[in-house]
């Protein structure tokens, strides 16, 4: 496990703050036009369907919660069609299973946003917060995205462990928290600290991933169980 302090004192508050925080902004905009052609993807969506949500979709759960989880960003047919992360899509299926599982999420996981179901000390986010073309956001695009996830992660006081949901979502995680990614690689089941927080490495729980068994489900919770083991220790 990498150990790296990243946490610096803000004295103007007198409570630890993340290195190069500056925005208390979380969520974007529903016409947020910082990166055109996420906009212009955006509007054809929604004059193409437009009953979806077809918006920068905002972070599901409590800003109290001890554990955040990062994807990559919504899925054109999942959370940008629902307006709740990983909602209604294949990644969606395995992630809440593995959350109910282990605590982080309770009620019955429908597909749909109004299914009752609520997470338990924890939050779900994304690295980009609208859908990109073809799922793959351009580097400029998870640059600019990133204040959101910066202020985020500081606007979470509880916070003590993050998974990053694949490479890209860990590797903007590593930039929010101020870590150098030579000092933190990605790999599946790495666990870097950032101060008081732990971040939790994992393959990105889509279709492809599992399909082609580069993650398999026993794989993916046993990340989870890390995460769980960890926040229910008396000495983390």
């Amino acid at each position: 496990m990498t150990t790296i302090s990243t946490i610096e004192n803000d004295p103007a508050r007198g409570e630890p703050r993340l290195a190069g925080a500056a925005l208390s902004r979380t969520e974007p905009d529903r016409n947020c036009p910082l990166c055109p052609r996420l906009a212009g993807f955006r509007e054809a969506a929604r004059a193409r369907e437009p009953e979806w949500f077809n918006s920068p979709v905002p972070s599901f759960g409590d800003p109290g919660a001890a554990l955040l989880i990062v994807g990559l960003a919504p899925g054109l047919q999942g959370a940008n069609r629902t307006g709740r992360p990983f909602t209604g899509d294949y990644a969606g299926d395995l992630l809440y299973a593995t959350l109910l599982e282990y605590g982080f999420a309770k009620g019955n996981y429908q597909a749909r946003p109004d299914d009752g179901l609520t997470l338990v000390a924890c939050r779900i986010s994304n690295a980009v917060r609208c859908v990109p073309p073809q799922n793959k956001p351009l580097p400029a695009e998870i640059n600019v995205c990133r204040q959101f996830l910066i202020a985020t992660i500081e606007n979470m006081p509880s916070l003590r462990a993050i998974v990053a949901l694949g490479r890209i979502a860990h590797e903007s995680t590593l930039k929010a928290l101020g870590l150098r990614a030579a000092a933190a690689p990605f790999a599946h089941g790495a666990m870097h600290q950032a101060g008081a927080i732990r971040l939790y490495d994992s393959y990105h729980c889509s279709r492809y991933n599992t399909n082609t068994r580069v993650l398999t489900p026993d794989m993916f919770r046993s990340v989870f169980a890390k995460v769980r083991a960890d926040l229910d220790s008396p000495s983390s």
